[in-house]
């Protein structure tokens, strides 16, 4: 039996909308993400305080490591939405590719990179990946 979603009206009262920034896919964009889920957190941390102070922190780098992925594996230009939820924070980056993420090898001798998906997979509660005939959404949730 299907039950209704919980809605926090109590947010949306207090004037702390669900933010939907779109990026054109370039490099700056990763630091541009980055900033507009900042500026998310302090208005959601002015009602909401986060439970410790590593959520504030690991959403951040979660929100980096998704926009750096979608400017690195997918062409143009990729979409973030991130809102508030019952008790946590939901951020869905949709980008062009339909190829969905997979793991690779860390090796730091040669140049680094390979630790980003599993550093999304360890910090969110939840990971998710839908497809469409667009591209795809991946969709995480964290604890705040």
């Amino acid at each position: 039996m299907a039950t209704e979603p919980h809605w926090d009206e109590t947010l949306a009262g207090q004037g702390i909308p669900n933010r939907t920034v779109g990026f054109a896919g370039e490099p700056r964009d990763v630091t541009g993400a980055r900033l507009a889920a900042e500026g998310f957190l302090r208005d959601l941390a002015r009602t909401a305080p986060p439970a410790t102070p590593e959520s504030w922190h690991d959403i951040l780098l979660v929100v980096t490591e998704l926009a750096a992925n979608a400017v690195q594996y997918a062409p143009g230009p990729f979409h973030l939405r991130i809102r508030r939820t019952y008790d946590g924070v939901h951020i869905t980056v949709h980008d062009t590719s339909s190829t969905p993420p997979a793991p690779r090898p860390f090796r730091p001798s040669s140049g680094g990179g390979g630790i980003g998906w599993h550093l999304i997979q360890t910090l969110c509660d939840q990971v998710s990946v839908v497809n469409d005939d667009h591209g795809k959404d991946i969709h995480v949730f964290l604890p705040w």
